[in-house]
């Protein structure tokens, strides 16, 4: 049975006529057994394979593709409901074959061997249109409503060329909720910002796989984790008191994932904050309150976050504040709340530094990739630092002190993008 814990690190002091406590949440998760192992077996679980068969995936991507999705469904454990979309500008449902009676069906020996020759037989043709890969994901996931653990791949090679991007926005908003989704671009010629788009709101993460022949390992890794979750989803609920204000909520390890806007209320002091399913991990969470200002000598509780499986608390922290006039107590930085804040910080800094080198903007470009390259030094992210490496000329790495490099690869420029929400844990 799984088991959660929570640890709150923070510096609970506060200086006179403060009102903003900072804390990071750790939670981790033990025991989580298999997909399914909470209760219902295999038959509460279902995944969907989404792979671009546009014309420009013709040659060895779309080989690579087919024997990627094909080692995936060998991972995936059976009684698991699941299904193959092939997807261009339209979407089509390669397994169960389109005169199937089931949209979807579940995992055996003969349903596994013959979604593989159905793989086999998958074709590039057409344009991309996203959207509709969605859509029908979405749709297929509806007919197995008794599947409560739902998750998908998409594999793209290009530009979501065949529709206005407002209708894979609108797409993106539609099926949120409805399943998580790790999305994978193969390549050079597909855009970030959209698979970003995507894997954001669906709880799932984005990648760049530069060359075909690792998609397969990509592949196995992604449903290999997937079929290890065994807990199906979970909230993180935070509480404040009467008159305080939840700043922001983000998950900050390993991933930087902003889930400010998704709080659904459980009460009015009550805030859930959807984290997808689990398997064995440790996750960070930084929380940040406003209260009101309290006389020096006061405390009070700033917040209450837990964790919460089928609306059962699993875990609680409490996040708390003293007021006081001793300086060395209200300067003192917490490590974990600065390595953290540095890190999101980092990752905006990338995203937007290589967002005005495209469009032309150099000096723009050059400030931000500089501060980038100085938070790296700072939260000890060598990742980031290398990876900045092939992108800017670095003269001065405390100072963040660089020059954009002539004639960069589109690919290390990706690669950047790609890996910086990743982030490295506090060293405790």
């Amino acid at each position: 049975m799984a088991e959660f814990a929570a640890e709150v690190y923070q510096n609970e002091f506060l200086s006179e006529g403060a009102t903003d406590v900072h804390a990071i949440v750790t939670v981790t998760c033990t025991g989580a057994g298999s997909a399914g192992s909470a209760g219902g077996g295999a038959g509460g679980v279902a995944e969907i394979i989404m792979v671009d068969t546009s014309g420009s995936m013709s040659g060895r991507n779309i080989e690579a593709a087919k024997h990627a999705a094909q080692v995936a469904v060998d991972q995936i454990l059976d009684g698991t409901w699941f299904a193959i979309v092939g997807g261009s500008h339209v979407a089509n449902r390669a397994f169960p074959y389109p005169n199937a009676r089931m949209a979807m069906v579940q995992m055996e020996p003969g349903a596994r061997a013959e979604a593989k020759r159905a793989i086999s037989m998958l074709t590039p043709g057409g344009g991309t249109a996203m959207s509709t890969w969605l859509r029908l994901a979405d749709q297929l996931f509806a007919t197995v409503p008794q599947a409560t653990q739902r998750h998908a791949i998409l594999l793209t090679d290009g530009k979501n060329e065949s529709e206005p991007r407002a209708n894979l926005s609108a797409a993106v908003r539609d099926v949120t909720g409805h399943f998580q989704c790790d999305a994978r671009g193969v390549g050079s010629r597909w855009q970030v910002d959209e698979l970003r788009e995507i894997s954001t709101a669906l709880l799932g993460t984005v990648d760049l796989i530069a060359d075909p022949a690792e998609i397969a390992a990509d592949f196995e890794k992604l449903m290999r984790a997937s079929m290890a979750r065994g807990v199906a989803s979970a909230d993180l609920r935070v509480w404040a008191p009467q008159g305080a204000q939840v700043l922001f909520v983000r998950q900050v390890a390993p991933t930087v994932e902003d889930l400010t806007n998704r709080r659904a209320e459980v009460n009015p002091l009550t805030g859930a904050y959807p984290t997808g399913s689990w398997g064995d991990e440790s996750r960070d969470y930084h929380v940040a309150v406003r209260v009101g200002s309290k006389p020096v000598g006061s405390e009070q509780l700033a917040a209450r976050v837990q964790l919460a499986v089928n609306g059962e608390v699993v875990s609680s922290g409490l996040v708390k504040a003293k007021w006081s006039d001793d300086e060395s107590l209200t300067t003192r930085i917490n490590p974990e709340v600065a390595h953290y804040t540095g890190q999101t910080e980092l990752a905006a800094a990338i995203q937007e530094g290589l967002a005005a080198k495209a469009a032309g903007d150099e000096a723009t470009a050059t400030v931000k990739l500089g501060r980038a390259v100085q938070l790296a030094q700072q939260t000890g992210n060598d990742e980031a630092t290398s990876r900045l490496r092939k992108v800017v000329d670095i003269d001065n790495e405390e100072q963040g002190t660089v020059r954009l490099k002539r004639n960069t690869s589109t690919l290390d420029e990706m690669a950047l993008d790609t890996a910086s929400t990743k982030t490295t844990r506090v060293r405790r």
